[in-house]
């Protein structure tokens, strides 16, 4: 099981009661009567600044993609059920062995082609757009080729969303032979990567809610308890503002290894806690990370601390538009190399960040050798860590957004193993 799919499927059919517990910090916190452990005032006041993307901001992002095509010389992009198709359309559709899809032209309105039987379905998210259907004894790429001909695209340039499968590419230049496909992500990342102010506020609220969902998740915390457990009840707790969302638990040795190991680990007294997880609100993504200690942390505990928050804090006052991704990978990973936790990937194990929006991970990655240059609206995670083989690893996660001047992160930063935000 991957480390997305974890976070997701953690407790989703708990029967953990919520009860009264000996708590983090030695405090008691109780349930409000009828509701669950966060304060309902909180809930509200979050939830009521969600506001859905409109049809509008969906035809400026087609729009937008029409003007990357152009610069990148493509006449149509395909691309499947998935994220890029919701992003531009609203349209949910999970893949199958059946296509659905859509073909957005360079000039003209979007196509989508379905299997017949889905037809009526596939209306409802279309609406009035062009819909074109197979028989299950026909073949959808026979009817892409008389689509794209309609076009004149037959010896056109197609992109195709990266994350088509290959027996699609692969069906459609069978089809159509003199059709040069080619990548394109040059418009689908081109077009997500830089979040809107409605996107960075849908992000913002994400956050929000897995700040409040973990301050009361580590009251929570007993000795005993297994990571399974501590999961179950964060995920509990995200489900109480009505969302999807979950966490990644590492206890103890366990978080020396970035995510996790397969045993199962029960909390002891002076372990450290790391939570890595977030929800999703409007299909847009937040992806934190803390680490606690439960009782009292050793001197090399605060010291490890103290290293990683150096290089998040000078890898965030760093990065701006113009800056390289890799360099500001280079920046944190310098602060930790100088302190005697090198050289290059020995300690600091992964890259420093992903970028993420509707998808957990996507473009673009802070990594070595990614020589892109960042741009106003870039959105991505900045998640230094120092993991010690065999006694604890310390991750500190937040999400950061490039700003005309700079950079900063959605939540306050975090100041200690006993403070988090």
């Amino acid at each position: 099981m991957n480390r997305r799919n974890f976070i997701k499927t953690t407790g989703i059919a708990s029967t953990l009661a919520l009860t009264s517990t000996q708590l983090f910090a030695d405090t008691i916190l109780k349930p409000f009567p009828g509701k669950g452990l966060i304060d309902p005032a909180i809930i509200k006041k979050i939830c009521d600044r969600i506001k859905p993307i409109t049809k509008e901001e969906r035809a400026q992002r087609i729009e937008q993609a029409r003007k990357l095509m152009t610069e990148n010389k493509l006449d149509a992009v395909f691309m499947e059920g998935g994220t890029s198709l919701e992003y531009f359309t609203g349209i949910k559709w999970g893949r199958s062995e059946r296509l659905f899809g859509m073909l957005l032209p360079r000039k003209g309105e979007p196509i989508f082609i379905s299997p017949k039987f889905e037809e009526t379905r596939a209306k409802e998210q279309i609406g009035d757009g062009k819909l074109y259907c197979w028989e299950e004894n026909e073949s959808p790429f026979e009817l892409l080729n008389t689509i794209i001909k309609d076009f004149f695209l037959m010896s056109g340039t197609i992109g195709m969303e990266e994350t088509t499968r290959y027996f699609v590419t692969d069906g459609l230049q069978k089809s159509i032979p003199t059709l040069k496909i080619t990548d394109g992500t040059y418009v689908t990342a081109g077009c997500r990567g830089i979040k809107t102010e409605h996107e960075i506020e849908l992000m913002q609220i994400a956050n929000d809610m897995a700040m409040e969902v973990y301050k009361v998740a580590v009251t929570q915390l007993k000795e005993g308890m297994t990571e399974s457990e501590f999961g179950k009840i964060i995920t509990q707790l995200f489900a109480e503002f009505g969302v999807s969302g979950g966490a990644l638990v590492l206890f103890g040795e366990a978080s020396a290894h970035p995510h996790g190991l397969v045993k199962e680990v029960s909390l002891q007294r002076n372990d450290i806690v790391l939570m890595d997880g977030g929800c999703s609100v409007e299909g847009y993504e937040s992806d934190i990370t803390r680490t606690v200690v439960f009782g009292k942390a050793t001197q090399k505990m605060n010291d490890v601390f103290n290293i990683v928050l150096k290089a998040q804090q000078d890898a965030l006052k760093f990065a701006k538009p113009g800056e390289t991704f890799e360099s500001v990978d280079a920046v944190a990973r310098k602060v930790i190399n100088s302190a005697g936790y090198g050289p290059g990937y020995k300690y600091f194990t992964h890259r420093l960040g992903h970028g993420i929006g509707m998808d957990g991970h996507e473009w673009y990655y802070v990594v070595g050798g990614n020589k892109r240059i960042m741009e106003k609206g870039n959105m991505m995670s900045n998640e230094p860590g120092i993991y010690i083989l065999g006694e604890f690893g310390i991750r500190i996660e937040d999400e950061m957004l490039i700003t005309e001047n700079g950079a900063k992160i959605l939540l306050p930063k975090q100041k200690s193993l006993e403070v988090m935000f």
